[in-house]
This record gives C-alpha cells, sequence and structure tokens, in this order.
C-alpha cells in the first residue's frame, strides 16, 4: 500500500475522522457557494429560442457565461442571491463530509483485512471512494434536493422558509418528492468518487514533497487534478439530476419557467440530446470545473488540516 493511502486511511480514529470530514465539508460548501449558484442556474437553463418564456419576458438563455450569471444575479437579486440554498447544502455539505470519510476509512479497513489476496491499492481506493459516494449521497439526498430548488428560485421565492419547503414537498409530492434525480446521483457519484479517491491517492504521494503548493502542500493540488478528472467524466448525470429535481408542482415557478417536463434518468438524457444536441447535457461544465478545483483543494486541505489538529489536540490531552 501507497504511503499517501496509508496516511489518509489509518491515521485517527472514527471521532476524529467524523469531526475532520465534516469541518471540511462545511468549509469548503461556503467557499464555492455562488459558483454553485451559477452552476445549476445553467444546468436549469433551456437553449433555445423557440421555447416558452424562459425568464422576465425573455426567449431562451437567460444567462451566457459565468461571469455575466453572477452579474445578472447581483443585478437583479443582489449579493445574497449567490448564496440561495446555502442553509440546506451547508447541513448537507456537514453530514455528506462526516458520513464520506467515515464510510471510506471503515471500507478501505475492511478491504486491507483480505489478506493474504488484497486488491491492487487503486483498486481499493476506487471500491472505498464509490461505496463512501453512494452511501454518502444517497443519505444526504433530500437537502441536495432542497439545495437545488432554493438556488433556483428568481426574485418570486417558492418556498419561504427550509421547514415550509420541507411541509409542501412532504404535502403536496409525499416522501417520493424529496428522492426524485436519486438514481441520477448516485449513479454519477459512485464512478465519480471512485475514481476521484483512486487518483488522489495515487498522486498524492507524487505531489506531497513538492514545496511551495497551494495552501503550502500538494494535498491541494493533488485533489484539484482528481476532481477535475473524474467531473468532467459523470457531468451529464450530474445535470440530469438538476432537473429531475425541480420537477413537480413547482417545475415552472423558478427563475427558468420553462423547464420541460422529465421522467427518469434515461428518458431525461434522450430528452436533451433530441431537443439541445449532445452539447446540451454539458451546460454549466465550464462553471462547474472552476468550482471543483477549489472545492476539492478546500476540501482535502481543510480534512487534513482538521485532522492533524484534532490528533495534536488528543495527544496533548491525554
Amino acid at each position: 500500500m501507497s504511503a499517501g493511502g496509508e496516511h489518509l486511511k489509518d491515521e485517527g480514529t472514527r471521532r476524529q475522522v467524523v469531526l475532520a470530514g465534516g469541518i471540511a465539508g462545511l468549509f469548503s460548501r461556503f467557499c464555492v457557494a455562488p459558483l454553485d449558484v451559477v452552476k445549476i442556474r445553467l444546468q436549469l437553463q433551456i437553449h433555445s429560442l423557440s421555447d416558452p418564456l424562459s425568464h422576465r419576458n425573455i426567449n431562451g438563455p437567460v444567462y451566457k457565461g459565468t461571469l455575466s450569471t453572477i452579474q445578472t444575479i447581483l443585478k437583479h437579486e443582489g449579493i445574497t442571491g449567490l448564496w440561495k440554498g446555502n442553509i440546506p447544502a451547508e447541513l448537507m455539505y456537514l453530514c455528506y463530509g462526516a458520513i464520506q470519510f467515515a464510510t471510506y476509512r471503515t471500507t478501505t479497513q475492511a478491504l486491507a483485512q483480505l489478506d493474504p489476496h488484497r486488491l491492487p491499492p487503486p483498486i481499493e481506493s476506487f471500491i472505498a471512494g464509490a461505496v463512501a459516494g453512494g452511501t454518502a449521497t444517497a443519505s444526504t439526498y433530500p437537502l441536495d434536493l432542497l439545495r437545488t430548488r432554493f438556488a433556483a428560485q428568481g426574485t418570486e421565492r417558492v418556498y419561504t422558509s427550509l421547514l415550509e419547503s420541507v411541509r409542501e414537498i412532504a404535502r403536496s409530492e409525499g416522501r417520493a418528492g424529496f428522492f426524485r434525480g436519486c438514481t441520477a446521483a448516485v449513479g454519477q457519484i459512485v464512478p465519480y468518487m471512485g475514481f476521484f479517491f483512486a487518483t488522489y491517492e495515487s498522486l498524492r504521494p507524487m505531489m506531497s514533497g513538492i514545496q511551495d503548493m497551494p495552501f503550502g502542500s500538494g494535498d491541494a493540488a493533488a485533489g484539484v487534478i482528481a476532481s477535475v478528472l473524474a467531473k468532467s467524466g459523470v457531468f451529464p448525470l450530474d445535470l440530469v439530476r438538476k432537473r429531475l429535481q425541480v420537477q413537480g408542482p413547482t417545475r415552472s415557478k423558478y427563475v427558468h419557467r420553462n423547464i420541460p417536463e422529465y421522467r427518469g434518468v434515461f428518458n431525461t438524457l434522450a430528452m436533451i440530446v433530441r431537443t439541445q444536441g449532445i452539447r446540451g447535457l454539458y451546460r454549466g461544465l465550464t462553471v462547474s470545473l472552476i468550482k471543483a478545483a477549489p472545492a476539492s483543494a478546500v476540501t482535502m486541505w481543510s480534512y487534513e488540516t482538521s485532522l492533524k489538529l484534532l490528533r495534536e489536540y488528543d495527544v496533548a490531552n491525554e
């Protein structure tokens, strides 16, 4: 097993890993929240002049690029518009980070018990990452859906508060309403996290000795490269997830009023390709990659740093 793999997998108690994972998720989410709102707005936008009115009596696309989208949101919704959906997102990232890293650690330790028939390190990392990502995604999915719906709101508020949104979805859509698009989410996150952790574990030992890297270590750079490569491969499923999350009785009330009615992952994929071409599956990819770099860098750096500080604190208090 590589030194980098041992570092991430075996250092720290379960409590330390859970706390560090939660801290990493919270800190990362707050830093990239504006880019997340921009990404969601672009992903939900239908690029066609023949479509019904989209927003503010405009036919076709409202937003044109990352900077233009930020400027438009600031102009019409103020700076708080860039943090819409941040409360459910922070809750999601807190729970997601803790569940992800705890599951990753538990899975890798279980795989290590397969001696003398252990799998190669990259495969172990892939399996552990996939299991961790799938478990964390399914567990926190309702919060992900709420994050998307709040971020999709324009000046007209669909939900007045987090509690009201939960009540309204439960009343009008039932329990299934909280899991719209969950299949696409799990289908995306399993290969994404698998490839992310496998790539991260492979790159980290090589980059750990490089000086003058962002945040003072190679952890951040390894996280950036791993995330960008993994994100590009599974992006269409991320877009499908967002389109499915805003289905239901409130579909025509969001900032884009011309979101089509979609049913199921494969139906959504086919409909997007048929009406918008292959390019339609990659709306918002640029800002997604821009977001992925700092998000992964901050996540892995804050996780490693938090874990180190927690270990030092516990040692000092023994």
